[in-house]
């Protein structure tokens, strides 16, 4: 029997021997008895590192020391030391990795290589010649042992973070796996890498791509768009898409449509203008594409998309209608909005028609906002923007001089330039020829807002000027919307000089409208500026002024919006739980959204302590955070968090967790979502509640109106379906955010709206009938059942109630009849009172059961089988995570020109619907938008084809403005929409009036 050793001390003897061979012993044997005699052996370090330096000592008894007293440092914690020492074991080092009882040590030492070896790659900045070879034979043996155990994406990994970009491109010779181009491409946009860094790895691996190809066979389609997207460099993306025109035309145009999907839009007009004319074969090609990359194509087909499949439920609006009181400028603006949202891209103004008399009582504002929702609704319809506004806009002739005329006048203008977002060129010169032009700071409003809108990101200098001369008037409420637009016309550039002036501006000025239009101004000229907006940024939240602070919590986020940077959320977490200020404190906890969105999944753990802060001001910022990154995933996390936050004590939070569940519901179905149904009827509670505060309330419509978005057809997306962050969308969000302040900023939500349909188009940009499959249950993704209309409740009737007296009484009378000989039927009367016949409950569901035959009785028999897929035509709703179910079938005519979505597909019947959220992939990271506009091949062009005619909008009259009851009297300008032609109405019914006198004591009569 072995005893065990209780003690190194005989070991540690050893050491003191002149002998060199029991010195080489003794550190052998103590190698072993590290892990149980540390403590011991560490009382000797210094004897032993004295032996790793003697010369005397042979090499291999010296890496035997230096690996002993490495192991002593990392039992000690000291693991910089340790690592030091590792690196002189040399080759007993490596061999200590094959000792079993080692793998914590080896790991341990070999991660702090790493981290060691970035950190050297990243301060050195040549060759790395610099840098210890030991330590870089170490990290070169990682990479050698990854290839050979096919660990290829933790070599990507930290081939990444340490610069080394030859081993990317060794990777891709040994394996020629575009998968891993893609995940290196990921990486470095989706994480924390510097601004320069991340052009420098992504212009790497863009040649290493191989050229796309129509079809499947060419999944890195995405990535490849998502990578000309970032950049946005059109000497770059100008060659690739020529090398496509003579091959694959197709693929070409594909490339087009997605591009717009994401680009800025200075990228896309450089790149239109860029492209040449082409010879006599490809100059159509080359026509198509300007004709493309104008955008104008895109925001047509999405407008006939939302208009062919709108599924609003008018009965929604009317309830909401019937239970807020339309005097009261709050709930007058939280209709407008749920109506604007519900209707948004539809052209469907049916509502406000139908409810002209409720249009009529908005005034000063809220009708600023109600003429605004018509740029909501007709969102898109750029063609006819100015025919659909022009009784609402200024005339030439000037601004009117009706009361409240200029009311509209400003809402027109905002508008305008929320109809032509994305593809507002053409309406700029109009929109800044009427802010010039406008003398009264409600118009002024109004244009600047439309104005930046129109022209979001492109880099207008002469848009900025007229901005700016605006500004300097010193008006509170045109200064703010200036504000707004000049870093929406700049948006992205981080130019220095706008924003010292505006930030200089903004100290001087005493409106706190203007200094907070100001801060947001300069948070967009920073967006996806990431470390250029550090030094703005540490100002900014160094003020003293709590609004400038705000400003640099909103310049911090956009700045590093999708890139979930650690420093960042750092910073926010920080702001959310030690400023002074309730505003900043909110806004730093609404920022984590802008941050996280590329990660929904996180951001429920990140905030659950935050949404049960004592301050309620935390709490509400929690709710937007969820509801903004989660938006149109259905989180159920999410959801659990937010529904005890409705039934909170403070108005504004309760406000705040309606619109979040109203944005992460969006297109859920209820068979996909338990808490859809649920949380639709809470809506309906809570807006016909009269005894809700109305802010809760007002938050309630707004959350109707996003979860019925679009018509139904929409979904609330910060990314682009390409994965890359979707710039109207953020900017969008960070505006509907302000509607705290400002609720006419509401209506900018609705940029952030992404239609979720297949749009298939041939060659010649026609769209053809066809069919495809989705492999899944029809109930999953479809539609929410329509709200029914209350039932009117038929009176039943009640049996009489009989005194004992009555009784009494009928008795008598009874008696007394029968002894007359009179035939009274007394009884059957009784009985009528008392009896309930069986027909008076046929409304009711008081059906005795002894009347039911057999034929009647409810059969227990199953119910007939849903089936597992559906066929589905072309311009049908597709939601985010339907796409994954999503085929063309193999013999079909027409097949995409690339894959329709990143995100593998799942077969039908692989999954049960149990766990149908789960399988679904709600509230995965890897979430886009919806499928998108598609270019097919025609695998039978010889064949005739049917085409699906667009439809222009029928261009009705717009809602004619109604003057308020009481309302001061006035010339009607041409702004007022009335039909003059119309007869006159016809006098009213004859009636009755009856007076009553009162008559006092001392005689009046």
């Amino acid at each position: 029997m072995v005893r065990q050793q209780s003690s190194a001390a005989g070991v540690l003897a050893l050491l003191q021997e002149p002998d060199i061979l029991f010195k080489q012993h003794a550190l052998k044997a103590l190698n072993p008895l590290v892990p149980q005699f540390w403590a011991e052996i560490s009382e000797h370090i210094g004897e032993i590192e004295a032996l790793y330096e003697s010369n005397d000592f042979p090499k291999p008894a010296r890496d035997a020391a230096a690996l002993l007293a490495s192991k002593v440092y990392y039992y000690l914690g000291e693991y910089e030391e340790a690592l030091s020492f590792a690196l002189g074991a040399g080759t007993a080092f490596q061999n200590e990795g094959r000792t079993p009882g080692s793998e914590e040590y080896v790991e341990t030492i070999v991660s702090n290589a790493i981290d060691r070896y970035i950190q050297a790659r990243k301060t050195e900045k040549g060759d790395g010649s610099k840098i210890d070879p030991r330590l870089q034979g170490i990290i070169e043996g990682i990479f050698e042992r990854c290839i050979a155990e096919g660990e290829f994406k933790q070599a990507i990994g930290i081939a990444l973070e340490s610069h080394r970009l030859d081993i990317i491109s060794k990777l891709y010779a040994h394996t020629n796996d575009v998968s891993l181009l893609s995940y290196a491409m990921e990486g470095v946009l989706d994480t924390g890498f510097s601004l320069s860094y991340r052009d420098q790895v992504l212009r790497f691996l863009f040649p290493l791509f191989p050229l796309p190809a129509v079809g499947d066979a060419s999944p890195h389609v995405h990535a490849v768009t998502r990578i000309l997207v970032a950049l946005s460099d059109p000497d770059l993306t100008l060659p690739f898409l020529s090398s496509l025109i003579s091959t694959q035309p197709l693929l070409a145009y594909q490339i087009a449509f997605d591009l717009v999907e994401g680009g800025s839009q200075d990228y896309l007009e450089n790149l239109r203008t860029s492209l040449p004319e082409g010879d006599d074969d490809t100059k159509p090609i080359y026509d198509k594409l300007r004709q493309i990359l104008t955008g104008k194509e895109s925001v047509k087909l999405y407008l006939e998309f939302l208009k062919r499949n709108n599924q609003t439920d008018l009965l929604i609006l009317k309830s909401t209608k019937e239970a807020l009181e339309g005097r009261s400028s709050l709930n007058h603006t939280a209709l407008t909005l749920q109506n604007a949202f519900m209707h948004a891209g539809t052209t469907a103004d049916i509502f406000l028609r139908e409810n002209l008399e409720w249009l009529g009582l908005a005034s000063n504002w809220a009708k600023f906002s109600a003429t605004a929702g018509l740029g909501v609704i007709h969102k898109g319809f750029f063609e006819q923007g100015q025919t659909i506004l022009g009784p609402y806009l200024p005339q030439a002739a000037g601004e009117s001089n009706v009361p409240g005329a200029n009311y509209s006048e400003g809402g027109a203008l905002y508008a305008l330039g929320l109809i032509n977002a994305g593809c507002g060129s053409d309406v700029t010169s109009y929109l800044r020829e009427a802010l010039r032009s406008a003398q009264g700071e409600v118009v002024q409003h109004g244009a600047a807002l439309g104005l930046g809108i129109a022209g979001m990101g492109s880099k207008s200098i002469e848009a900025f000027e007229d901005l700016k001369n605006v500004l300097f008037t010193d008006s509170a409420v045109a200064g703010e919307a200036a504000g707004f637009a000049m870093g929406l016309v700049m948006l992205g550039t981080a130019a220095t000089e706008p924003v010292r002036e505006m930030l200089q501006y903004a100290h001087e000025t005493q409106h706190e409208k203007i200094i907070r239009g100001l801060a947001l101004g300069t948070a967009f000229i920073y967006y996806s500026r990431q470390e250029e907006a550090d030094e703005t940024v540490k100002q900014l939240l160094a003020e003293k002024d709590p609004i400038l602070r705000y400003g640099g919590v909103y310049t911090l986020a956009l700045a590093y919006a999708g890139t979930a940077n650690n420093d960042a959320v750092r910073k926010l977490l920080h702001i959310a739980v030690s400023d002074v200020s309730d505003d900043v404190r909110r806004a730093a906890v609404t920022a984590l959204a802008f941050l996280l969105f590329k990660n929904p999944s996180q951001v429920p753990r990140v905030v659950q302590l935050l949404s049960e802060s004592y301050n309620p001001h935390v709490r509400c910022g929690a709710t937007l955070a969820l509801g903004i990154a989660c938006a149109g995933t259905g989180l159920q996390d999410a959801i659990e968090i937010l529904e005890p936050m409705t039934k909170d004590s403070v108005d504004f939070v309760r406000q705040g967790a309606f619109i979040a569940l109203g944005m992460i519901l969006v297109e859920q179905s209820e068979a996909a979502s338990p808490s859809f149904a649920s949380t639709r009827a809470k809506y309906a509670k809570v807006i016909a509640d009269k005894h809700e505060d109305a802010v809760a309330r007002f938050g309630a419509a707004i959350g109707a109106g996003f979860i019925d978005a679009g018509g139904r057809n929409v979904t609330i997306s910060l990314q682009s379906r390409a994965g890359s962050p979707n710039t109207s969308a953020i900017v969008g969000m960070v505006l509907f955010c302000q509607f705290w302040y400002w609720y006419p900023l509401a209506h900018a939500a609705a940029l952030s709206f992404s239609p979720t349909g297949i749009i298939g188009l041939n060659e010649d940009l026609k769209a053809p009938q066809f069919d495809f499959v989705s492999n899944a249950k029809p109930s999953t993704f479809a539609y929410p059942s329509a709200t029914k209309p209350p039932k009117k409740e038929a009176a039943t009737k009640v049996a009489t109630a009989v005194l004992s007296t009555t009784a009494k009484v009928k008795a008598r009378e009874k008696k007394k009849a029968a002894a007359e000989g009179e035939t009274m039927d007394l009884d059957k009367s009784d009985e009528a009172d008392v009896e309930m016949k069986v027909e008076d409950s046929k409304d009711g569901d008081v059906t005795p059961i002894h009347s039911l035959s057999d034929e009647n009785r409810p059969s227990s028999s199953k119910k007939k089988l849903e089936p597992t897929s559906e066929i589905k035509p072309n311009f049908s709703r597709i939601t985010p995570a339907q796409l994954q179910y999503v085929s063309f079938p193999s013999d079909g005519r027409y097949q995409p020109v690339r894959t329709v979505t990143s995100i593998p597909s799942a077969k039908a019947g692989s999954r049960t619907s149990a766990n149908v959220a789960k399988t679904l992939g709600l509230g995965t990271d890897r979430f886009g938008g919806g499928g998108g506009i598609l270019i097919l091949t025609d695998s039978r062009p010889d064949e005739e084809a049917e085409f699906i005619e667009l439809e222009t909008p029928e261009i009705a009259p717009p809602p004619p403005e109604v003057t308020p009851a009481g309302a001061a009297g006035g010339a009607t300008g041409p702004h007022i929409a009335l039909d003059e032609s119309a007869p006159d109405a016809a006098p009213p019914e004859p009636f009755e009036v009856s007076c009553i006198f009162l008559c006092g004591e001392k005689g009046w009569c």
